[in-house]
């Protein structure tokens, strides 16, 4: 058990996340996952609002979410979605799943507050098959050198962390993925919302390939 809780995080992030989509995130949510198929790994589910948006190729979702009020939150979702969906618990740095078993690994704004990124991609690569995707969509590092790119590395040592659970608002979460081995095909960067200066306004959206050489070497 992950025995993970924040209550007062995650109470603020059930109705902020419900705003948010409202904002736009819905959208993003939709472009992340149109065209799946198969068997899906959700890492980080939070409350479950990625879950009306998979589309019918998708056989089962495995949902793993470690924070207990978000996971009781996400089984309610689950209850309604249009695919098979099991909630989980579990961490990204140690998925509740076998080697090889998902043909997808779905991240939607959750690489910027795991612990350690590098753990979590590479459990990630582990429970893909040879030649299954990684579909993300996070948080970024502003480019370097920019004012933003200051406001990020200042929030995320001081309060940002502590305030959300954990999120780093100064992650390169694409090199990140590219170093555990991915292949990254796909990749959209963009502002959210557009005009906005907060430090967690970058964004990007993208496709990943574990790349079947992987697994031979």
């Amino acid at each position: 058990m992950a025995t993970v809780s924040h209550p007062v995080h995650a109470r603020l992030y059930e109705r902020l996340s419900v705003a948010m989509d409202r904002a736009g995130t819905a959208a993003f949510r939709r472009e992340l996952v149109a065209g799946l198929s198969g068997r899906v790994i959700e890492i980080g589910a939070g409350n479950g609002r990625m879950f009306p948006h998979y589309p019918p190729g998708v056989t089962q979702v495995l949902a793993v979410e470690p924070e207990r009020r978000l996971r009781a939150a996400a089984e309610r979702a689950a209850a309604t979605a249009p695919v098979p969906v099991t909630v989980v618990d579990g961490l990204a740095e140690a998925l509740p799943a076998g080697d090889g078993e998902f043909d997808v690994a779905v991240v939607a704004l959750v690489l910027c507050t795991v612990p350690d990124q590098a753990s979590a991609l590479a459990e990630i690569s582990r429970v893909l098959r040879p030649g299954g995707q990684v579909r993300f969509f996070e948080h970024v590092a502003a480019e370097k050198a920019t004012r933003l790119h200051r406001a990020q590395r200042l929030v995320d040592a001081t309060l940002w962390p502590k305030l959300f659970a954990g999120c780093h608002t100064n992650r390169d979460t694409v090199a990140a993925i590219g170093a555990a081995g991915f292949e990254v095909e796909a990749l959209r960067t963009f502002r959210f919302p557009a005009t906005s200066n907060s430090p967690s306004s970058p964004c990007v959206l993208g496709r990943a390939i574990r790349p079947i050489q992987a697994v031979r070497d």
